[in-house]
């Protein structure tokens, strides 16, 4: 029941129902409005200082912390934020920067250094993949095992203790937005690339091919969130203010830009 009050509030936060700066409900109010005892309510409030997200303040009460002050790599924390909203244009963004920073340098490593058996199992990850594509199979386990294991094999100690981030990083992007029509079929030749070349031992290639594929997966973003745009404008809603980080953000200037040069790329 801990577990459960902890999630309910923490989605209630990235949500919106309490901002940054706010007073939650004092204990007997949220006790009566989750159905839960004074001890399951404490934990579920520790649980959530402990992820930076409220603070304990004498005479004041638990008050909602800044955004900056949040555990944002925590994987509870990045799926309650795409889960309170799905995922929006600063999001979206964070999550595509991200990936560019880790994959492509994870997938050199990964084909200078995978063992025997790391390679195997990458190539059997594409095959899964590829199979899923047909119809047999689960694509998004097939997918996260495939850049899981490039994420071990690049044998560095300190990304793999990104690899509970880096698997609910993408499993985010693969359920909200890899799913568009064609999207899967489009990218298995991208996706053997990359393993080709990481089992090969080609890591300059193996960094291009990452990069090939990450191009493909934020065009395939851009497009979710602008059709996301366009419904939620038809429905009166700032798609930006959905954001807990949206309201203000200077990040949306050149996030715009950067968008809009990709597809200058993009069309060349």
């Amino acid at each position: 029941m801990s577990h459960d009050t902890l999630v309910r509030l923490g989605k209630d936060i990235c949500a919106g129902v309490y901002l940054p700066g706010q007073v939650i409900p004092a204990e007997p109010v949220l006790c009566a409005q989750l159905g839960v005892s004074r001890i399951v309510l404490r934990e579920a409030i520790k649980g959530l200082a402990a992820k930076g997200m409220v603070e304990a303040r004498r005479r004041t009460g638990t008050v909602v912390l800044e955004h900056s002050r949040w555990s944002l790599l925590d994987p509870d924390v990045m799926i309650w934020r795409a889960d309170a909203n799905g995922i929006d244009l600063s999001l979206g963004t964070d999550i595509m920067e991200l990936r560019r920073i880790i994959e492509p340098a994870a997938a050199r490593l990964a084909a200078e250094r995978a063992s025997a058996a790391e390679r195997a199992a990458l190539s059997a990850a594409y095959d899964a993949m590829a199979a899923a594509v047909e119809g047999r199979g689960d694509y998004v386990t097939a997918d996260l095992a495939f850049h899981s294991t490039i994420i071990q094999a690049c044998a560095n100690p300190f990304v793999s203790q990104l690899q509970s981030v880096m698997a609910t990083v993408l499993r985010i992007c693969f359920e909200r937005v890899a799913a568009m029509p064609g999207g899967r079929r489009r990218s298995l030749p991208l996706h053997r690339n990359v393993c080709e070349a990481i089992v090969q031992n080609r890591p300059v290639d193996a960094e291009t091919a990452v990069i090939e594929l990450l191009n493909d997966a934020e065009r395939d973003m851009r497009h979710v969130l602008r059709v996301q745009g366009r419904m939620s404008a038809d429905a009166g809603v700032d798609p930006v203010a959905l954001s807990p980080a949206g309201a203000g953000n200077n990040k949306k200037t050149s996030i715009n830009s950067r968008e809009e040069n990709l597809d200058d790329v993009a069309q060349t």
